[in-house]
């Protein structure tokens, strides 16, 4: 499908390719570009074969482009990933060596998931899995709960990845009184009363923390981070909240560290594996809380955000302008 204009062949302005395979949200999103921004010429090619063409004179793209194609990019100056965390692979090495400026739209989900954060922070404090698994077997059990009662105000909670996601969540926490600890390559918010530090000096806060929340991507640098080794280090009664990619924590290493007491229990919904196998020691743990990675599930103002953001740096490309969101391609963030 094309989208353009006369004025747009006349004067030879620049061409935007939306890569296969085309989604609803790819054609609707060509849709809105062509309609907002007529400057641009409009492809949107479904089939490889098609999208090879039209990549070689192509100024921007969004998607994926795949080694072969960029190979056959002669003026890409700009890929837009539609997704905050891509697949495992995306980022290959020619693509990461490229001229070209990546963006992505992080920061669109900072609070449906910080409030999901939240319900599994609130839950495991108030022993919410041990009444649960009461009104399970039919008992009225006020002594249900098998593990202490964690006070939010005298607490303190290690948010590893402080982005669009960790600050709102950082801010949550800040208002029930709780201690906040922030871990962060390159911090982009600034909060009152946050403790910023590096990745590299995570060991030396996991102590301290009551709650440790992860929210950052599948890197070469994260994966497996939570593991055998940095659920030992943590606190016998502090609990591990994964809500950014599955394969930052090492899942048997989780179990092992619940069921051996180091830690007090988990909150996910992400997984090493997804979905979770049905017979996977995780869904018969006690003090744990599971969603099936449903964080943002019927979040119906995500693809407005999503939009938004990539016209926001359309606007800014037609006037050569610094875009926004742009990925460290090294880090893959």
């Amino acid at each position: 499908m094309i989208f353009t204009s006369k004025v747009n062949k006349e004067l030879h302005l620049p061409k935007f390719v939306f890569m296969p395979p085309q989604d609803d949200l790819k054609k609707e999103f060509a849709a809105r570009l062509s309609d907002t921004l007529p400057e641009f010429e409009v492809h949107s090619p479904e089939t490889d074969e098609i999208a090879l063409d039209l990549i070689v004179d192509a100024d921007a793209a969004m998607g994926w482009i795949p080694p072969e194609t960029l190979k056959k990019a002669e003026k890409i100056k700009w890929l837009h990933n539609p997704d905050a965390g891509p697949f495992f692979g995306y980022y290959y090495e020619d693509l990461c060596k490229h001229e070209l400026t990546i963006t992505n739209p992080r920061g669109i989900y900072w609070d449906h998931i910080s409030h999901h954060i939240m319900m599994f922070l609130l839950g495991l404090s108030r022993g919410l899995p041990w009444y649960s698994k009461s009104k399970s077997e039919k008992k009225w059990n006020r002594d249900a709960r098998k593990t202490p009662y964690v006070f939010l105000g005298d607490s303190t909670v290690l948010i590893n990845g402080v982005g669009g996601i960790g600050h709102e969540t950082a801010r949550l926490c800040r208002e029930f009184g709780m201690r906040v600890i922030g871990i962060d390559p390159r911090p982009e918010y600034k909060i009152d009363g946050i403790e910023m530090h590096l990745p590299t000096d995570i060991d030396k806060y996991l102590p301290e923390a009551d709650f440790v929340i992860s929210t950052v991507p599948h890197t070469p640098e994260t994966e497996f981070m939570f593991n055998t080794k940095t659920f030992k280090i943590m606190k016998n009664s502090a609990y591990f909240i994964n809500v950014g990619r599955g394969m930052v924590c090492k899942l048997d290493d989780l179990v092992n560290a619940i069921e051996s007491n180091e830690i007090a229990g988990c909150g996910l919904d992400v997984y090493e594996i997804e979905p979770l196998p049905d017979n996977h020691k995780l869904w018969s743990l006690d003090n744990v809380i599971l969603t099936p990675h449903v964080a943002v599930a019927e979040a119906a103002n995500l693809n407005n955000r999503r939009y938004e953001i990539l016209e926001n740096n359309a606007k800014l490309f037609l006037k050569n302008q610094e875009l926004i969101n742009i990925v460290d391609k090294e880090k893959w963030f």
